[in-house]
């Protein structure tokens, strides 16, 4: 991406680029000569000071500092204030254009303090901005903020919008620098509502893009791909070719991390002609880097290689680190691939040295992230680690102050660090810390997110006070499973190769990692070789979807032919499964199957022989939407049929939910409630889309009656069930039923621009100015009471699968202190549903365990309606102890 920094102008002399930094300075004045020493003729001065305009005109920049530097001790000579502040100013300009610095700063000082002793404001503003311009350019970014900050009170003071905009925009691009992402949105935005499009659109435009770079740096492509769009239609309308060039470049570059290459490398080569056309270097930079990157990800390696050595030749003409820094470690992980090492590690160092003087935590990461990368393939494990921990921490460092939205989307962008560690620590036979790291890299932003609400509302800790990077203990690890009484099993993908991808991109699944925690704290993990997959042109996210296949449609048609050859033939059915000849073989789930013989088999020695003893499983990324009680052996039973199942986001949320749990026994509570079939409401999924009306849920309704019966309660119904009525009595209900519409893709589009966040909505009665829809976002703002929420709902426990887990209602109601949750992961016919829910709730008095009471439902239900697309659709995410 390409920061836009608002341009400021100065005398005659040009733009001074607008970027970010703050100190007060005392640097000393230029010596000046006595008058009685030197015979002064002011038309000499004035002389000189105009072929230092003419001279930087021509770009002879040397020529002009010294023409102007004689001019100075002139009018210094003559005590012309007027003067002196005029030279003093171009003397800084020149200077910042011929990049040098230092010598920018002491005019500048020199400037601001002759503006404040002449008590010239609009002078001393100006200074500032250029002051602060100067600390970005070195990257001495908070000294910047100091210096903008100071210009920001001024301009405020003087009722000058344009000023705050701009020092805003500044400010703003000096945060995104430091890793500040929050204050860096809030800070654009301002300025956005000081610059609007009609009167000030090619600043607009530049603020536009750079609020996009923010959005691009947390991960929500789509938000910054509104923000890119909407300056490129600016600037071509003004039109701005400068503006066009770098609206292009950050499109291409977002479009790169999206995996969407051809697009991406048609706008860049569109930016890269018009940067060069208007002799651009650091834009041409900026641009070939993206080129270079989309190439690399499509295997084109010397068309790569020529456009990052491209980037770098021009970076270090212009003194430019932090693309220099970019396009070393883009040619170090080429040369990491063509297994030439040395050299890979000697271009990964310069970059990660550069990225530290820049002091850009999001770059420093990157590098660590990189040379652990090269140095775990040139087998150097020891230094891979230290590199990865580094990088961990420093990652980690970025998250706790970003609200749960953008907590989730960079740690979409970081879900590689953490699966890179764990695969260096296997490599060094170290198991047991490697699940250390698994568990860090997952539901991070679940775990802050449920401390940040402990905090807000001075509720007991459940949180361990630990650093951020310290995610869990593996001695924390054996409590928790001994404190479930539970098998533990969490799986970790390992894509191919990470790093030949950009932002959230991933390459093919191509290894299986599972760890196996027994209730007795031992620890075992196995391995599961994914590549053969491959050769049949299938990865483990498609064999998800088709163990999801359980109605005949085309694709899972294809699917499963696929899957039948790379399984050996069905044995007849054992006559020990639960229910022996009331369903079919298992040749008519070959789905179901083979993730059984990937996820399962390989630890079937491992798991509980009593089919009491609870298993609970920790999945990632599309293993969430996967129905785990009816994942099938070769015998053809299921199995749920042999184990007790439930899932968690994480182990340490697993933790957080039975402290929740606990906490119920001293919580008032009141009767359960029960709620079937609303009055639909009206709906519009996005902004641009058709409103229309849910349909109504007959059998829902009858299915809330039944409950109600069984749970001694009166059923919410029809127009009755408003969403002001269920949410006053969902706060104190000890368990909550809700028979309704579940909206997956609610809020999808909006969360961007909107800040819903969290996807998801439950569908109740409008009432009033009110539309009925209970957000998840608006859950997860509760605190409730209720020891079970059961979804028994459309979908209610898909949601955006992220690097955090799923995100979606089920994590909304425990967000909102709910320990135990049951969702559906598909339609399920009514009947069926009714059949499992009644079974459900009439088991769950008898036993202590929510768990074995969800199993025994499904069990009966088997009996009666054999597909598992009837009675496996429902899973118990957290807390299986049933409340006191």
């Amino acid at each position: 991406m390409v920061v836009s920094r608002l341009g400021w102008i100065v005398l005659l002399l040009g733009s001074v680029g607008i970027t970010y930094g703050v100190e007060q300075l005392t640097t000393p004045a230029i010596a000046l000569p006595s008058p009685a020493a030197v015979q002064v003729d002011p038309a000499v001065a004035d002389r000189l000071f105009q072929q230092g305009v003419q001279q930087f005109q021509a770009n002879q920049l040397v020529a002009a500092i010294a023409l102007w530097q004689q001019a100075l001790m002139l009018y210094q000579a003559l005590q012309d204030q007027a003067a002196i502040a005029t030279t003093l100013k171009n003397l800084s300009a020149a200077s910042l254009a011929s990049r040098d610095y230092p010598q920018a700063i002491g005019y500048l000082q020199q400037s601001l303090a002759l503006a404040r002793v002449q008590a010239d404001q609009q002078t001393e503003l100006a200074i500032l901005m250029m002051l602060g311009d100067t600390y970005a350019s070195q990257d001495h970014y908070a000294k910047a903020i100091e210096v903008y900050q100071h210009g920001l009170t001024l301009a405020q003071s003087q009722g000058n919008s344009q000023a705050t905009a701009i020092l805003l925009g500044n400010v703003a691009i000096a945060h995104k620098a430091l890793g500040n992402y929050n204050q860096a949105i809030a800070a654009n935005q301002q300025a956005l509502s000081l610059l609007p499009d009609l009167t000030q659109p090619q600043m607009a435009a530049q603020v536009l893009n750079n609020l996009g770079n923010v959005y691009e740096a947390l991960g929500d492509y789509d938000a910054a791909i509104v923000q890119y769009q909407h300056s490129l239609k600016l600037v071509r309308q003004i039109p701005d070719l400068v503006g066009e060039s770098l609206a292009l470049n950050n499109l291409g570059g977002v479009y790169a991390n999206q995996g969407q290459y051809k697009q991406a490398i048609e706008v860049l080569q569109q930016s890269l002609k018009i940067s060069q056309h208007l002799k651009q270097p650091e834009r041409q930079a900026s641009t070939l880097i993206n080129l270079g990157s989309a190439y690399h990800a499509l295997d084109q390696r010397e068309q790569a290689i020529s456009f990052y050595q491209q980037a770098l030749d021009l970076a270090q003409s212009m003194g430019d680190r932090r693309r220099a820094s970019e396009a070393l470690g883009s040619l170090g992980l080429i040369y990491e691939q063509l297994k030439e090492f040395p050299q890979a590690i000697q271009f990964q160092e310069q970059s990660l040295a550069m990225a530290r003087q820049l002091g850009d935590p999001a770059a420093i990461g990157r590098g660590l992230n990189n040379l652990g990368h090269t140095l775990f393939k040139a087998g150097r494990l020891p230094e891979a680690e230290a590199q990865l921990r580094a990088a961990v921490r420093l990652l980690d460092a970025l998250r706790p102050e970003l609200s749960d939205r953008y907590q989730v989307s960079i740690f979409d962008t970081q879900v590689h660090t953490y699966s890179l560690l764990q695969q260096i620590l296997l490599a060094a036979n170290q198991p047991e810390a490697a699940l250390e790291a698994a568990e860090q890299g997952r539901a991070r932003a679940f775990v802050e997110l449920l401390a940040k609400k402990d905090r807000a509302i001075g509720s007991k800790q459940r949180i361990p006070n630990r650093p951020v990077a310290a995610a869990i203990t593996i001695a924390e690890i054996r409590q928790i499973a001994q404190q479930q009484k539970a098998t533990l099993v969490e799986y970790a993908i390992v894509a191919d190769d990470d790093f030949t991808f950009r932002g959230k991109q991933r390459a093919r699944e191509a290894q299986l990692l599972i760890w196996v925690v027994q209730p007795t704290g031992t620890i075992h993990w196995r391995q599961v070789n994914l590549r053969p997959l491959w050769q049949k042109d299938l990865t483990l996210s498609q064999l998800v979807t088709a163990g999801r296949c359980l109605v005949p449609i085309n694709d899972c048609e294809e699917l499963g032919d696929r899957l039948r050859d790379t399984l050996p033939p069905a044995p007849p059915r054992s006559r020990r499964s639960a229910t022996a000849g009331s369903r079919t073989t298992a040749a008519e789930y070959p789905g179901l199957r083979k993730l059984h013989e990937l996820l399962v088999a390989p630890i079937a020695d491992l798991l509980p022989v009593d089919p009491a003893d609870r298993v609970i499983f920790i999945p990632q990324e599309s293993l969430f939407l996967l129905p785990f009680p009816a994942l099938q052996a070769p015998d053809g039973s299921y199995l749920i049929e042999h184990h007790t199942i439930l899932t968690a986001p994480s182990i340490q949320v697993l933790a957080l939910t039975q402290q929740l749990q606990q906490e119920r026994a001293s919580s008032p509570q009141t009767a359960a409630l029960v709620v079937g079939n609303p009055l639909m409401p009206t709906v519009r999924l996005t902004p641009t889309s058709e409103p229309f009306q849910l349909s109504e849920l007959p059998g829902a309704e009858q299915e809330a009656i039944a409950i109600a019966k069984l749970l001694h309660t009166d059923a919410v119904l029809g127009k009755q069930a408003t969403k002001t009525q269920v949410l006053q009595q969902l706060a104190r209900a000890k368990l909550a039923h809700l028979a309704t519409h579940g909206l997956l893709e609610y809020g999808t589009q909006e969360s961007s621009l909107q800040g819903i966040g969290m996807p998801g909505a439950i569908a109740l009665a409008p009432s009033g100015e009110d539309d009925g829809l209970l957000t998840a976002s608006e859950i997860a703002n509760l605190r409730l009471q209720a020891d079970l929420v059961v979804l028994s709902a459309c979908d209610t426990g898909q949601g955006r699968i992220t690097g955090d887990g799923v995100i979606g209602l089920s994590r909304a109601l425990i967000t909102a202190g709910v320990p135990s949750v049951i969702v559906s992961l598909w339609a399920v016919d009514d009947n069926s549903t009714s059949t499992l829910m009644q079974a459900f709730y009439r088991t769950l008095p008898t036993v202590t365990d929510k768990a074995q009471a969800l199993r025994q439902a499904m069990l009966l239900t088997m009996k009666e309606h054999p597909s598992p697309m009837d009675w496996a659709a429902f899973t118990l995410i957290g807390e299986a102890e049933a409340g006191r």
